[in-house]
């Protein structure tokens, strides 16, 4: 039991940071037009984090994209300006996105 318990909090640990972000994104609407693995409104996150994978200011990039919104980038349909998002949470959303693989 006692092993059990450890193994077990070894995980959430490992996955926190993972699971802190994607609850933001959660929190912030994103997962409502977003998934990690699959088109919904907008494109997956695994496809945006390859789409910008080696560019220097891609965090910036999508952090702007995050409070302001785009279009043209993905397709016709636009994304909305987000301003529940600060820009801190935007730095933080973007550098998750990037992560996804």
């Amino acid at each position: 039991m006692k092993r059990a318990l450890i193994v077990l909090a070894s995980a959430v640990v490992m996955a926190g940071p993972v699971l802190a972000d994607q609850a933001l994104a959660t929190a912030k609407n994103c997962m409502t037009c977003h998934a990690v693995d699959k088109k919904l409104v907008g494109p997956a996150y695994k496809e945006v984090a390859a789409k910008y994978a080696g560019q220097k200011d891609a965090a910036d990039k999508l952090a702007a994209k995050i409070m302001k919104g785009g279009s043209g980038v993905w397709g016709p349909v636009p994304m909305p300006a987000n301003p529940q998002v600060n820009e801190a949470e935007a730095k933080k959303l973007a550098a998750w996105v990037l992560t996804q693989k």
